[in-house]
């Protein structure tokens, strides 16, 4: 059976509950699976090579909980609650830490789009998976313009409010991942497109920060796994984001 959440249940507190952390692990594809295995033994080896300080254990905690959300949402489980607002919250210390001002609003966006709706709101979690659908081409405008507005605020934030020494790329970055935790609110598949080059943007992003000695290579090598994570996505059939009759068939059987 597809994954159910009871209307009268409220999220809020169910989140409390070990078995509900039980049953949104059930039910992910294999590939899935074994894709969460091998990402927290890359985080977390990563961060053990060396020395271990807070700015080293911060982004290993929020790498953990912060992949196992994205692999959640990929398998259409709400995890993104409690995992994804612990992870934002420390990935909004580190980035700032590190003057990624934008990846700051970013992970504010995914609190906001992403993990207050499944904490406060039962139904937005309920068969997410026959929700599915796509973007037509007048929500393509539509989805242009906010891009372009988007972007102009994170540069203008990045150069006037805040001096980021990398403001378009972390503009850029910001962007795209805002967008597509909009389009991920509202149930569009098409969002994975976006998080394929805000994956890409986010590895360039964290590799040049790396490499200016401002954070470890942890969130380097999270944001690659993000990637392969997209990449479950597109190409597992037993996902509904792109297999959506498949997904809905193997549910029913």
């Amino acid at each position: 059976m597809g994954f159910i959440v009871d209307q009268k249940e409220v999220a809020l507190t169910s989140v409390f509950n070990p078995k509900w952390y039980v049953e949104q692990m059930k039910g992910w594809t294999f590939s899935s699976y074994m894709l969460l295995m091998f990402g927290i033994g890359i985080i977390i080896g990563t961060t053990i090579v060396a020395p271990l300080t807070l700015w080293t254990i911060l982004p290993m905690v929020a790498g953990v909980l912060g992949f196992t959300t994205t692999l959640s949402i990929t398998n259409v489980r709400p995890l993104n609650g409690v995992f994804g607002l612990i992870s934002a919250i420390i990935y909004i210390i580190v980035a700032a830490k590190a003057k990624n001002f934008a990846d700051v609003v970013l992970q504010l966006s995914y609190i906001v789009l992403l993990d207050i709706p499944v904490l406060v709101m039962p139904s937005w979690a309920k068969n997410v998976g026959q929700r599915v659908r796509k973007l037509n081409l007048r929500n393509w405008g539509l989805v242009a313009i906010f891009f372009v507005i988007v972007y102009a605020v994170l540069y203008l934030m990045d150069t006037r409010l805040f001096i980021s020494p990398r403001p378009m790329l972390d503009a850029f970055a910001g962007t795209i991942g805002i967008t597509g935790s909009l389009l991920a609110t509202l149930r569009f598949s098409d969002q994975y497109y976006f998080w394929i080059f805000q994956g890409v943007m986010s590895v360039i992003l964290w590799g040049v920060t790396a490499m200016q000695g401002d954070a470890n290579l942890t969130l380097f090598f999270t944001y690659i796994l993000y990637l392969a994570n997209d990449g479950i996505s597109l190409l597992d059939k037993g996902v509904a984001w792109f297999h959506k009759d498949t997904y809905l068939k193997n549910q029913h059987s």
